[in-house]
């Protein structure tokens, strides 16, 4: 999602409250997201009151926070009519009733050279504020981008590192003895699921993660070029002004005109996307307080498809009951007992104390068990089995025991492989907890809020408010630049008129 935000935030009047009939009601939602930020009015529905909340699949939404830039249009346009027609007049002026005027008054020439000064300063501060709210605004944004593709990343990696050990436990066996028949062809399904699922998730966030990049260069290049246009037009003019270049100074207040009104209506923009981003921000936080009511952002997140998600999970406890299984049926009925020579390949000569049998994290319906006083678990398995491991020779083709123990060195390794997979699945289930109940979704947007906000909201700001300085001290400035310099050539007139009328010299003395 492309997040512009931070411009100023405008003030509702708390004196106009609205009547209850004069307000837009949106029951699709148990809980609206941002419901007092978005109570604005809506253009497109008799100006009545939008009351949705933050709802960005809403026309309404998009009506009534465009609704909010309505004042920087109006503006741009009133600006691009009457400066235009007093343009045209001017222009009409000078060809049809121009005459040299040999007056001038000085309080208007010098109130006009301070005025020009002073906006021509303000223009230069204005663009100084844009230019180094751009800059900040797009390493705010930037990184943001960054932290969520990097969640994307995670989610990715975690998913198919699930998957690859999922795909594991189906070649484990332990003497021989697999997990059964129909949980391997779950597994494929599962594994397939998650497979396509994050390999989806990948390509999506790379291909939005280039399309956000290309945009926030684009604006970032746009709001640079507005910068440097304006300050240099702004210097421009007041050269040619303090010159009298009159001609010069006219060519530059036609472009100026334009690019106001330009100016203005990108304000407008902006403003928008300020709103709509400051809007997200609070509806990610309200959201993350609230995460079990029905909001607009449960139509839109990509948590992950929750199906797939309890698929996964309820596999990855089945395998690791049913391994579970498997590595305790070879303790009990092959390791723990004393056959004899004649028992064929379940005799290898074990003896010695018994091999603690495994706990197994899961009842027969996949709940939590709980571990029985002398059953080893998946993190200390390793250790406590290796005591019982026997030095091993072979006999006939077979590995015999030579020394005492029950465990031969190709069971421990079939057995600890077994674990190992178990041990992984657990170690991924509370990750697809997390992203079956949006836990994970919450929490990014729990740091986005608190991280990324605050510099989204603060850096353009400064960038609206150094648009506004912008145009509206260049807006100032071309009419002093009209004002001064016509003042200035008023006193040239003045001075070359005096010039002219004063006697010279001789004709005094002749008298």
């Amino acid at each position: 999602m492309f997040v512009l935000e931070g411009l100023i935030s405008l003030k509702r009047s708390l004196a106009e409250i609205p009547s209850f009939d004069n307000i837009i009601v949106d029951n699709n939602f148990t809980f609206v997201l941002a419901a007092s930020r978005t109570h604005r009015q809506d253009p497109f529905h008799d100006f009545k009151y939008y009351t949705g909340g933050w709802n960005i699949s809403n026309v309404h939404y998009w009506t009534s926070v465009s609704f909010t830039a309505a004042p920087l249009f109006i503006i741009a346009v009133i600006w691009f009519l009457a400066f235009g027609l007093v343009l045209f007049l001017i222009s009409c002026y000078y060809c049809c009733c121009s005459r040299r005027k040999y007056s001038y008054s000085r309080s208007a020439y010098a109130f006009s050279l301070i005025f020009l000064i002073l906006f021509t300063c303000a223009a230069i501060i204005g663009c100084i504020v844009l230019f180094n709210g751009q800059g900040k605004f797009h390493r705010s944004t930037s990184n943001t981008l960054d932290y969520v593709v990097g969640q994307a990343d995670y989610v990715v990696d975690n998913l198919r590192n699930f998957s690859g050990i999922l795909s594991e436990a189906k070649n484990i066996s332990v003497e021989q003895i697999f997990i059964p028949a129909d949980i391997a062809r779950n597994i494929d399904a599962v594994s397939t699921k998650l497979n396509s699922s994050a390999s989806e998730l990948q390509t999506r966030a790379a291909d939005n993660s280039a399309k956000i990049k290309d945009k926030l260069a684009t604006v970032r290049l746009v709001l640079i070029v507005v910068a440097a246009v304006m300050l240099l037009l702004t210097l421009l003019g007041f050269y040619f002004s303090v010159l009298g270049q009159q001609f010069l100074v006219y060519i530059l207040v036609v472009i100026g005109w334009v690019l106001v009104a330009a100016t203005f209506i990108l304000c407008g923009v902006f403003l928008i996307f300020h709103n709509v981003v400051a809007d997200s921000c609070v509806a990610m936080q309200e959201w993350v307080v609230r995460p079990q009511e029905h909001t607009a952002l449960d139509d839109i997140l990509p948590c992950v498809d929750a199906t797939t998600a309890n698929e996964s999970r309820y596999q990855s406890k089945e395998v690791t009951y049913q391994l579970s299984n498997v590595v305790n049926e070879v303790i009990l009925n092959i390791t723990n007992k004393n056959f004899p020579p004649n028992a064929g390949p379940l005799y290898y000569n074990q003896s010695g104390p018994l091999v603690p049998v495994l706990c197994n994290p899961y009842t027969k319906d996949l709940n939590n068990a709980t571990c029985n006083a002398g059953e080893v678990v998946f993190s200390n398995a390793s250790q406590v089995w290796k005591n019982y491991v026997c030095s091993t020779a072979i006999v006939s083709g077979s590995e015999i025991c030579t020394s005492v123990g029950r465990i031969t060195p190709k069971v421990y390794n079939q057995m600890i492989s077994a674990v190992s997979v178990s041990g992984g699945l657990e170690y991924y289930g509370p990750f697809l907890v997390q992203l079956e109940d949006c836990t994970f979704v919450r929490d990014t947007f729990g740091t986005i809020d608190e991280n990324n906000c605050p510099g989204l909201n603060q850096y353009s700001k400064w960038i609206y408010i150094g648009l506004v300085m912008v145009s509206s001290a260049v807006m100032l400035s071309l009419i002093f630049w009209i004002v001064y310099a016509r003042e200035r050539q008023h006193r040239a007139n003045n001075k070359h008129f005096i010039a002219l009328s004063a006697p010279s010299p001789l004709s005094e003395k002749t008298f």
